[in-house]
C-alpha cells in the first residue's frame, strides 16, 4: 500500500497541485507519491524562514534541544519503519537502512547537547596593552542567515538530519531540499518536527524538482548554502552565488593504503574483509567507500586474492533481505554508467578479476588491476560497487599514489606503525585520515569534509553550528578588572 505524502510547509503540512511517484530501485514498485509545493508555497516558505530567523535566533536553548531531543527519541521508537522506508525508495540493504536510522538519532541528540552549550561566550581580556585598560571583549556567535539545505539520494535520512539538526541548534532557519529520489526519509524529519514546539518558519521541507533549484540558490533571502553532492552542481552553485557563504560536500575516490608491516595472515584477512564490505556497502554509493586500494608490493600476491574472495563473498539482491550486503543502485541510469566505465577501463587495458556484471539497476561487486591512470574510472568518482588495486614499492610511493587524484575526501591506511600514521596525517591531501581501516568511517559528530575538489568547509554537528554563524564581539568599558 502507498500514500501521498505532503510537504512540510514553515511546519506544517501543506499539499501542491501536483505529485509524483517514489518508486524502488529494486524492482520499480511504488512506494509513495509526493506532493509537490507551488511556486506560492516556496515564496511562502522563504518569507517565513526570513522573517522568523530574529525570534528563532533568541529562542531559549532549552527549547531548541528539546525539540532535537524528540526527534532523537522518536527516530527511536519508529527505527523499523524508518529504515524500511529508506530501503524502499533508496535500494539500500535493510541491515545498512538500519544502521542510518541509527546514525542520525546520534546526530539529533548530538545537536540536542551542542544546543545547551553552544554560544555562552568566550571573555578576553584587553587590558593586556595600556589602551585596552578597562575593558573586556566578549565574543558570541550569530546566525549568518537562513540556510538553503540540499541533500542526497544516498543518506536520505541521515544527510538530511545533518543539514537540519545543527541548523535548529544554532537557531538558524532552515529551507530543506531532499532528493528527488528519495523525499521521503526526509519527510518523516517533518513528521518528527511537527511534534515539536519550534516556531514557524524555523523550518521547511521542500520537495522540489531540480530544475526549481536556481531560483532559491539565487534567493537573496537564503545567505547560506549547505550542499551534499557531486562536484559538478556543487561547483555550479558556488559559481553562480560568489558572495554567499557555501559549505560543499563533493565526495571523492577514497584510498585504501595497504603498507608492508601490515602483514600477517590476521591483518591481511582484515583489510580484505574491510576493503571487500566497504567498496560495496550501500552499491559503493558512499562518498568515502573504498575505490582505489593501494598495496605495497611486499604484501600485494598475499592480500590480492583474500580481497577478490571476500569481494566474491558479498551477498547481493533483495534489500529487504536482512542477509543482503549490496542491493541496486539508485537507478538504471546509475549502473548503466557504471558499466560503461568498467568497459572503458577494461578496454583500455584494465583486468577484471570478478564482477563487470548489470542486471537492470543492479552491478555485481567488482574488482580491476592494471587500470590505465587516465580513464574514466581512474580521475573520477564511480559512486557504484567497484575497486581498482594498484601495486607501489614503499610507504612515499603509497602516499604519492593516494594523492594522485583531484579529490582528497578521507583515506585510510593499515599500519601498526604509529610514526607512519603521523607521517600519513602529514603527508596525505585529505579532510581525514583513518589508521587501520577503511576511509569509510564517519562518526557524525567529527569534523567531515574535504581538500581539493572534494569541497569546502565541514560538517559534523558542532562544526556545522560554527558553519552557519560567525563572531560578533562585544567590548565592555569602564571595568575593574
Amino acid at each position: 500500500m502507498t500514500s501521498t505524502h505532503a510537504f512540510w510547509l514553515a511546519g506544517r503540512q501543506a499539499n501542491g497541485e501536483d505529485t509524483f511517484d517514489v518508486t524502488s530501485p529494486w524492482d520499480g514498485r511504488l512506494v509513495g507519491k509526493v506532493s509537490v509545493p507551488t511556486d506560492a508555497q516556496v515564496e511562502e516558505a522563504v518569507a517565513a524562514a526570513y522573517a522568523v530567523r530574529d525570534e528563532f535566533a533568541a529562542t531559549p536553548a532549552h527549547v531548541r534541544a528539546a525539540a532535537l531531543d524528540h526527534v532523537s527519541r522518536r527516530l527511536v521508537e519508529r527505527t523499523e519503519e524508518i529504515a524500511q522506508l529508506i530501503s524502499a525508495e533508496n535500494g539500500k540493504p535493510i541491515k545498512w537502512a538500519r544502521g542510518e536510522v541509527g546514525r542520525a538519532v546520534s546526530v539529533f541528540r548530538f545537536a540536542a547537547e551542542e544546543a545547551r552549550r553552544f554560544n555562552g561566550g568566550e571573555a578576553q581580556r584587553l587590558d593586556t596593552d595600556a589602551g585596552g585598560q578597562g575593558r573586556l571583549a566578549l565574543t558570541r556567535r550569530f546566525p549568518k542567515g537562513v540556510v538553503l539545505g540540499i541533500a542526497p539520494f544516498n543518506f536520505p535520512l541521515n544527510l538530511c538530519a545533518h543539514k537540519i539538526a545543527p541548523a535548529i541548534a544554532a537557531g538558524v532557519p532552515i529551507i530543506l531540499k531532499p532528493a528527488p529520489a528519495t523525499p521521503l526519509s526526509g519527510l518523516i524529519i517533518g513528521d518528527l518536527l511537527a511534534e515539536s514546539e519550534l516556531p514557524a518558519g524555523a523550518w521547511s521541507i521542500l520537495p522540489v524538482a531540480n530544475d526549481h533549484m536556481p531560483a532559491l540558490v539565487q534567493d537573496e533571502r537564503l545567505p547560506v548554502i549547505s550542499f551534499t553532492g557531486s562536484e559538478k552542481v556543487g561547483y555550479a552553485i558556488m559559481d553562480s552565488v560568489p558572495r554567499k557563504h557555501c559549505t560543499l560536500e563533493l565526495g571523492g575516490n577514497g584510498a585504501a593504503v595497504v603498507l608492508g608491516d601490515y602483514s600477517s595472515d590476521a591483518d591481511l584477512d582484515w583489510a580484505a574483509t574491510r576493503i571487500a564490505t566497504f567498496s560495496n556497502y550501500q552499491g559503493g554509493q558512499s562518498c568515502i567507500s573504498v575505490q582505489r586500494v593501494i598495496v605495497d608490493a611486499s604484501v600485494y600476491d598475499r592480500l590480492l586474492p583474500r580481497i577478490v574472495a571476500a569481494v566474491e563473498a558479498q551477498v547481493t539482491g533483495d534489500p529487504s533481505d536482512a542477509k543482503t550486503d549490496v542491493g541496486p543502485l539508485v537507478s538504471e541510469a546509475a549502473a548503466q554508467r557504471v558499466e560503461s566505465w568498467v568497459q572503458e577501463a577494461v578496454d583500455a587495458g584494465a583486468t577484471l578479476l570478478t564482477g563487470g556484471k548489470r542486471d537492470g539497476a543492479s552491478y555485481a561487486p567488482t574488482v580491476l588491476t592494471d587500470v590505465p591512470a587516465d580513464v574514466t574510472i581512474s580521475c573520477e568518482e564511480v559512486f557504484g560497487p567497484v575497486l581498482t588495486v594498484t601495486k607501489v614499492d614503499g610507504e612515499a610511493a603509497a602516499f604519492a599514489a593516494a594523492n594522485d587524484s583531484k579529490y582528497g575526501l578521507q583515506a585510510g591506511v593499515f599500519t601498526h606503525d604509529v610514526q607512519v600514521a603521523f607521517r600519513a596525517h602529514r603527508a596525505l591531501e585529505v579532510g581525514g585520515v583513518v589508521i587501520g581501516d577503511v576511509p569509510s568511517y564517519r562518526a557524525d559528530q567529527m569534523p567531515y569534509g574535504g581538500a581539493k575538489q572534494s569541497g569546502v568547509g565541514r560538517e559534523g554537528v558542532k562544526f556545522a553550528m560554527d558553519d552557519y554563524t560567525y563572531e560578533r564581539v562585544l567590548v565592555l568599558t569602564g571595568l575593574a578588572l
